[in-house]
């Protein structure tokens, strides 16, 4: 597929090649023309020169015409230059009676030169193309009055190409230039006419798959503006059926927490009261139930508030990360506890407290399904251990546990919704895509790793201030 910058190049480059071809062409006809008139002026000068040699006398035709002088006529191979004198016409008297007679639809005025063009044979059989001057002229004497002479010069075609050719090459060298240079600026022109264009192509290409908010274009060109805006309102369609979506989801889960949550009151209470052991069974069934549609209610809420376009723009400020991790893991020690977990903080490397740029309430949910998970999936007894570190322009937020870890090939998968890597568990497969929607709205990545010697390493890479966030947004 040729790009439209390409297309216009070559529309306009086009048309110069041919114009420089076509001026090539009718520079070589005219200096052509040139030489020709400078070769017939110098013929004509030679044929009079010529029959200045030869004077009429009472006896006939006096010739001075040195042996000198010929030589002189005939010493440059290259620009060998022939003659013919002959009265009447086609009887030769003096030079070169090879030269080819004047065309019969020739004029012969008198002392007027007729010019054309001949072949003339050379010593090695071949034939060479010659300029020829023919002169008549009338002559006469006391015996034989009004008499009529013809006079030809012939010279070599080869110094008129020549001379066209140095004309033509004088000439097209500037024209070349000229035409370099004006495909310069057009290509010049084409790249900045098209800029705002590779600019619109840039914003689009480097957005994020949810990102739904409108395109900028206030300098780039009128011919643009209809296509941004064609863009915009299809951003704002789909954005709102999105918005629609999510509103959806988000209600019907706030809808179903008052029930749910009722629901697993009354099935623990008729647990509690209830005598037969089928009867205990059945209910404990539909108290598991009760707890696990919650948690997944929960959890689709948490998803809808951590995905993009779910409301306004992600409210985002410093954090002290260090005060975070420490607040939500003594808040979460009792419930490890009750699990038969050991959950810590790791001693932080410097004193120093660690800052991060996000939204405080979806990172502390972030690190809380981190912890939530490796407590349900670690094994019986799991040592977990929440650090975090400084990493240049980032922090490091690490989660690691000693459980049995997740295969290498399962590693992508359970990024997807609803997909668990392990039947243990009650869990409904959201964690870690809740996770994960939160970390990359951040402008943030996650990574999975072993544990030495076994077990899980979940590691958060997030920007530790607002410019390394808005720089990741770009």
């Amino acid at each position: 597929m040729v790009s439209l910058q390409r297309k216009l190049l070559l529309w306009l480059l086009l048309p110069q090649l041919i114009l420089w071809l076509a001026g090539g062409m009718v520079t070589y006809r005219l200096a052509a023309g040139y030489a020709n008139r400078a070769i017939d002026a110098s013929l004509v000068q030679s044929s009079r020169a010529l029959l200045r040699q030869v004077k009429p006398i009472e006896q006939g035709l006096l010739i001075d015409f040195p042996r000198a002088a010929q030589e002189v006529l005939e010493a440059d191979p290259k620009d060998r230059v022939m003659y013919t004198v002959s009265t009447p016409p086609g009887r030769f008297i003096l030079g070169n009676n090879q030269l080819p007679a004047p065309p019969l639809a020739a004029s012969h005025t008198l002392d007027t030169p007729y010019f054309y063009d001949g072949e003339v044979a050379t010593d090695d059989g071949s034939k060479k193309p010659m300029r020829i001057a023919a002169l008549y002229v009338a002559y006469g004497g006391m015996a034989e009055p009004d008499q009529t002479m013809l006079v030809q010069v012939a010279r070599s075609s080869a110094n008129r190409q020549e001379l066209a050719r140095a004309m033509l090459a004088d000439t097209l060298l500037p024209l070349s230039l000229l035409v370099m240079a004006m495909s310069l600026i057009v290509w010049a022109g084409v790249k900045a006419g098209l800029a705002p264009l590779a600019r619109l192509q840039r914003e689009v290409a480097q957005r994020a798959p949810h990102d739904l908010t409108p395109l900028k274009l206030d300098l780039a060109p009128v011919e643009l503006h209809s296509l941004a805006n064609a863009l915009n309102q299809l951003l704002a369609s789909v954005r709102s059926q999105v918005g629609a979506q999510q509103r959806f989801i988000g209600d019907a889960a706030h809808q179903l927490r008052t029930p749910l949550a009722g629901l697993k009151s009354q099935t623990k209470l008729a647990l509690e009261g209830a005598s037969d052991e089928a009867q205990r069974n059945r209910l404990r069934l539909v108290h598991q139930s009760a707890v696990r549609s919650a948690h997944l209610v929960s959890q689709l809420l948490l998803l809808a508030r951590a995905e993009p376009g779910a409301g306004p723009a992600l409210e985002r400020c410093e954090v002290d990360l260090t005060r975070l991790v420490q607040e939500l893991v003594a808040q979460l020690v009792p419930r490890a506890l009750r699990l038969g977990a050991d959950l810590g903080v790791a001693e932080p490397a410097s004193p120093a407290p660690l800052r991060v740029y996000a939204n405080a309430p979806l990172l502390r949910e972030a690190l809380s399904n981190l912890i939530d998970n490796a407590l349900h999936y670690a094994g019986a007894h799991p040592e977990i251990t929440v650090s975090a570190e400084a990493a240049g322009d980032y922090t490091l937020l690490r989660v690691v546990d000693n459980g049995p870890g997740i295969a290498a090939e399962d590693r992508a998968r359970v990024f997807e919704r609803f997909v668990r890597a392990t039947s243990a568990g009650d869990g409904c497969g959201l964690g870690l895509a809740i996770v994960k929607e939160i970390v990359e709205r951040h402008q943030g990545s996650i990574v999975l790793s072993d544990s030495v010697p076994h077990g899980l390493t979940i590691t958060l890479r997030l920007p530790a201030s607002a410019a390394v966030a808005q720089g990741g947004e770009r």
